[in-house]
């Protein structure tokens, strides 16, 4: 009888240990130190999350080197610096932060294009038959190698703020931007809080991602170009309806071949499915540039499936007749679409354009609808208040799932990036205003 007691008490202690324990792990760790990374890293390093870190200037990591980064870790960039973190070809970033412990890169003064943001440079391939070199005020060489499998390491549960960095007209670095990284790497969980130019860039390259997050974008929330091949899956982007970029249309989607659209290969093809895209839906205040759900262009390809495209200023551009053919004829899919574009007056938005001699492909409504509107496709034009989503406008404390009536749950096919019970958005992500 002693004995069972006794291991009655053991028991209890062992749970009551765990218990404590998985709170620990669960609380902030404590700062206890400021340091500062305003050099090259050449060597392996880490930055320890009972630190807080400021990032000065340029600060690479350089081939055979890897920055890793505990969980919680707090990176502060000087915003009166021109910082940036770029991982280049042969180096890699390990930062895996937890739903509860995000690794949050931000900016000492709380403003739009605060910072540069991060780059990371694989050796994976592009369509460029020279070197090339990345945007904005640093130049690195990217975009001959071939080596799609390539590893520049792992973002997880990652949130990037106030990143965006215009240094001139066309030299802007996105929040994250991403040149020729390959499908080693591991992009999962990232949230981009007001990037001052495109939040995700996908300067070819291979890489997969998911679960990603862009709020309060000025430009584009998912740009690619120059032959991304690789899969984009469960992403959310909301738009703040006062904030777009003054100089060019800030889209959900922005798709190119290359700058020119030349037909250089591998053709730009990212597969996107389960997203959910939200514009300004017409509020109060909208920035005369948002612009549109998806603009498709410069004889890039697409393969869009079971995404959301709701409260845009504009729907669905297939901008070249190149980019409308390869539509039209099946090179290109859009497949379990739900589209609702905002209302001007009582009249709703078209969900679909065409410009720069796609209107000889697509000549009317009946003949872009025989394409979007086969049966097969299950593509869906419907009014914004029908998707039936719980709170997709909501900018301080959104919900995107669909309520248990909604057209993208039915049929047992889901559309959108969230079913009806989880939201993956939870405790890691921020919402809210960018100057609080």
């Amino acid at each position: 009888m002693k004995n069972l007691k006794l291991l009655n008490l053991l028991l209890l202690a062992v749970v009551v240990l765990s218990a404590s324990c998985k709170k620990n792990n669960d609380e902030p760790t404590p700062v206890t130190s400021v340091n500062t990374i305003a050099s090259s890293i050449s060597t392996n390093t880490t930055l320890t999350a009972n630190t807080k870190w400021i990032l000065e200037g340029t600060v690479e990591v350089k081939d055979g080197a890897t920055l890793t980064i505990e969980p919680g870790t707090v990176i502060e960039a000087k915003s009166d610096a021109t910082s940036v973190l770029v991982v280049n070809r042969g180096g890699k970033i390990m930062a895996e932060g937890t739903v509860s412990k995000p690794i949050v890169f931000t900016a000492s003064v709380k403003k739009l294009g605060a910072w540069g943001g991060i780059i990371l440079i694989g050796k994976a391939t592009t369509n460029r038959t020279a070197a090339q070199k990345t945007e904005g005020f640093i130049q690195f060489d990217y975009g001959t190698d071939k080596v799609d499998n390539d590893n520049s390491g792992v973002l997880k549960y990652v949130r990037i703020e106030y990143a965006g960095l215009a240094y001139a007209p066309d030299k802007e670095i996105n929040a994250l931007s991403l040149y020729a990284v390959g499908n080693g790497t591991t992009l999962s969980y990232i949230e981009t809080f007001y990037s001052n130019d495109d939040a995700f860039e996908f300067f070819g390259g291979t890489v997969n991602a998911d679960h990603l997050v862009a709020y309060g974008t000025v430009d584009d929330d998912l740009d690619f170009d120059f032959g991304y091949n690789g899969t984009i899956q469960y992403a959310v982007a909301l738009r703040v309806p006062e904030i777009a970029d003054a100089k060019d249309a800030a889209n959900g989607i922005e798709l190119d071949n290359d700058a020119t659209g030349t037909a250089a290969t591998p053709i730009s093809k990212p597969i996107v499915k389960y997203l959910t895209l939200i514009g300004p839906n017409g509020a109060a205040n909208t920035a005369a540039n948002h612009a549109y759900a998806a603009r498709l262009r410069r004889s890039a390809k697409f393969d869009i499936q079971n995404t959301i495209f709701l409260g845009h200023q504009k729907g669905l551009m297939l901008e070249s007749s190149d980019v409308a053919t390869a539509y039209q004829n099946g090179q290109s899919t859009i497949k379990n679409i739900i589209i609702a574009t905002t209302s001007s007056g009582s009249t709703q938005v078209p969900y679909w354009n065409v410009a720069l001699n796609a209107e000889t492909i697509f000549t009317s409504q009946t003949s872009f609808d025989a394409v979007f509107k086969v049966s097969s496709s299950n593509n869906q034009v419907l009014a914004v208040t029908d998707v039936k989503l719980t709170k997709p406008f909501d900018t301080t404390a959104p919900n995107f799932r669909p309520t248990s009536d909604s057209p993208a749950l039915a049929g047992g096919i889901q559309i959108g990036a969230f079913d009806a019970t989880t939201d993956w958005t939870a405790q890691w992500c921020r919402w809210g205003r960018y100057d609080q």
